[in-house]
């Protein structure tokens, strides 16, 4: 997986990384539809090897999620950038770096 995402992998992320462009879809029963006939007969064991490989890389990346989503808004730092450097008040400047450096240090890497 190229990205970490904010959501578990699921048997059609496996299956999109196993061949991008293939025509698929699962049913609730949770069995699964090759819409373009399988032609490179991935198999459920490629598969579930696949869904377990994005399970541990997602799971690896539970620091990146809690950085994303306790980062200050990028409203934020717009605002504070912008009075810091066409209204020369760095107040908010100075208060954005503590809280973005906090997130770095409660969530390290």
């Amino acid at each position: 997986m190229s990205v970490w995402h904010d959501k578990e992998p699921q048997v059609i992320d496996a299956i999109k990384e196993l061949k991008s462009d293939v025509i698929v879809s699962t049913i609730a029963d949770g069995s699964i539809v090759f819409h373009d006939g399988n032609p490179t007969n991935i198999t459920q064991e490629q598969i579930d090897n696949k869904l377990a490989e994005l399970q541990v890389e997602y799971n690896n990346l539970v620091y990146a999620r809690e950085r994303a989503r306790q980062y200050p808004k990028f409203k934020e730092f717009v605002e504070a950038y912008t009075e810091k450097e066409i209204g020369s008040d760095s107040t908010k400047w100075d208060t954005y770096i503590i809280n973005y450096n906090k997130v770095r240090t409660e969530n390290p890497k």
